[in-house]
């Protein structure tokens, strides 16, 4: 069923924004998606079982901040995100990295994520020079971003993660060269992903 807000916003055509799992602290202007009830929270539901309070083509933007990692059916969910953007809908992603030392303390943490995570969802054009197979598939983002964040709660190793950062962020080539060679020396605590609904 159709959320009354989504219904709303269409027909006074406005731009809709949703971000899943928002938690206490949504973004502003959005529609908070959680599962637990809160003052932030729009709509209440479980995204294990898809989007079906959104209709196809609806959504101008989509947020996701340390969400998909609890998802057991990644694909699933990708999927749905794809049909409830409009034709250049924006989704932007900020999951742990594979490398982040505290991503194993969560034991709600269900999966990894990498630089070529997104490849597997994406065109050809948007494919890093390590191809990855997306034949399992039929959808066609294009990405536009991938930051690897190496941070510390520490403020002098803070400084020199923020300096690693721009260092590995500087070209793709270095990104997957972090990823093949340097993630476990220096790790990356967030990947963050851009990208667009053809």
């Amino acid at each position: 069923m159709i959320s009354a807000i989504i219904t709303e916003k269409i027909r006074s055509n406005e731009r809709i924004v949703i971000e899943l799992g928002c938690g206490p602290n949504k973004v502003a202007g959005a529609i908070g998606v959680d599962k637990f009830q809160d003052e932030n929270v729009d709509i209440v539901a479980d995204i294990e079982n898809g989007l079906p309070f959104l209709p196809d083509n609806s959504v101008d933007e989509l947020f996701s901040r340390h969400v998909l990692e609890h998802i057991e059916n990644l694909e699933l969910l990708i999927k749905e995100i794809h049909r409830v953007l409009k034709p250049g809908g924006i989704h932007r992603v900020i999951v742990p990295h594979f490398s982040n030392p505290h991503y194993y303390s969560d034991y709600t943490h269900r999966r990894f994520f990498g630089l070529y995570t997104f490849d597997y969802f994406a065109d050809e054009e948007s494919k890093l020079k390590r191809k990855v197979p997306n034949f399992y598939n039929d959808l066609q983002f294009h990405i536009t971003k991938r930051y690897l964040r190496l941070y510390s709660l520490r403020p002098l190793l803070n400084y020199k993660r923020r300096l690693l950062s721009k260092w590995f962020n500087r070209s793709s080539g270095a990104q997957e060269r972090y990823e093949e060679s340097w993630c476990y020396q220096f790790p990356c605590q967030e990947i963050h992903y851009e990208m667009t609904k053809k």
